[in-house]
């Protein structure tokens, strides 16, 4: 009787065991990876408009001066680029390395063309080497504007020192330092660049014509570099040791004339007349070593030049020529406010 009780109770535990385990089973989740969504189909990208030339794109502005090194040629610069900020104009500026590289110049002029700009603004080393160049650019709507020393004819406008009138003044203060009488070599940077030869003429012929006292004995040409402007001194006054004063055309031709009166032992002996400035000059004229000079305006020059191109883009009326002035400095006024920042190093 135990027997059989123990069999029915092990069969009802076996049953129970089956449906449980059965029943978990039902109860899992199901083990099988979900499907994915169906893609949707690539969109195509949306169509970009055309490029249209922009509306506020900046006029091009090409400038090439007759150097580059100078600092008078960085302070035109700077007076470039206060105007192209001001009047929202893109430029450049560049230069040979020297005042007499008329073929860097050109490839220069060449290539500042060749990317189209809106005007050309150009300081010619010489002005019938780029003549038919300009002449070229204006036919295809280039506007033209000379600065310093100016590009010819070909020019619409002419930005620079009235270098005949500076010139007058240089010889006026000679004629003063020599108290009326006296003799005077000249040491000039260029016989072919406009301003040089100006700025030589202008002296020659304010002395010519109203100061019958004084004589010119001699002219000689240093091409602006200081080595060749001393060498050119020494040998003048070897030709002429009766010489009372020297007048300058440029920097280079001032520095180098200072230094062969030095080389000469001749510096306290006779006066000193330059053009331009920079660092040693300015220190020379304090001194007294040389007893002044004139400056220009670079600065003043670099903005009226940009403002007349811009203007002469837009169509505008523009003067011919454009003075951008001129001053004696010697001692006794290079710290006036008027002056001082005009004489740059």
């Amino acid at each position: 009787m135990k027997k059989r009780i123990l069999a029915l109770l092990l069969i009802v535990s076996i049953l129970a065991f089956v449906v449980g385990c059965q029943q978990a089973s039902q109860d899992q989740p199901s083990q099988e990876t979900p499907q994915k969504p169906a893609e949707e189909p690539a969109q195509e990208p949306a169509e970009e408009p055309a490029q249209e030339p922009s509306s506020d794109e900046k006029p091009y502005v090409a400038m090439i001066a007759l150097g580059y090194g100078h600092q008078f040629w960085q302070a035109v610069r700077q007076g470039a680029e206060n105007a192209a900020e001001e009047f929202g104009v893109r430029i450049t500026f560049e230069g040979p390395e020297e005042e007499t590289m008329v073929d860097k110049q050109l490839d220069m002029l060449n290539t500042a063309l060749s990317n189209n700009p809106a005007a050309i603004a150009l300081a010619a080393i010489d002005v019938e080497a780029v003549t038919p160049i300009l002449k070229d650019a204006k036919s295809k709507g280039i506007r033209v504007v000379g600065f310093d020393s100016g590009c010819g004819d070909e020019a619409e406008s002419h930005c620079s020192t009235d270098n005949l009138q500076a010139a007058a003044l240089a010889a006026e203060n000679a004629a003063r330092l020599l108290e009326g009488k006296g003799k005077i070599g000249i040491v000039g940077h260029s016989q072919t660049v406009i301003d040089a030869v100006q700025r030589v003429d202008g002296f020659v012929e304010k002395i010519k014509n109203e100061y019958p006292d004084i004589e010119i004995v001699d002219i000689q040409y240093g091409d602006g570099d200081h080595l060749k402007s001393a060498e050119v001194t020494k040998g003048m006054l070897q030709a002429h040791p009766d010489i009372d004063l020297i007048y300058t055309s440029n920097e280079g031709a001032c520095v180098g004339a200072y230094n062969g009166l030095k080389e000469a032992g001749k510096l306290n002996e006779v006066i000193l007349v330059g053009f331009d400035s920079s660092a040693a000059m300015k220190e020379a004229i304090r001194n007294g070593e040389i007893a002044g000079a004139i400056t220009q305006d670079p600065v003043g020059m670099g903005y009226k030049t940009v403002e007349a191109a811009v203007k002469l883009i837009k169509g505008e009326k523009v003067e011919e020529f454009i003075d951008t002035g001129c001053y004696w400095y010697d001692a006794s006024n290079m710290d006036e406010d008027h002056i001082a920042p005009l004489l740059y190093d």
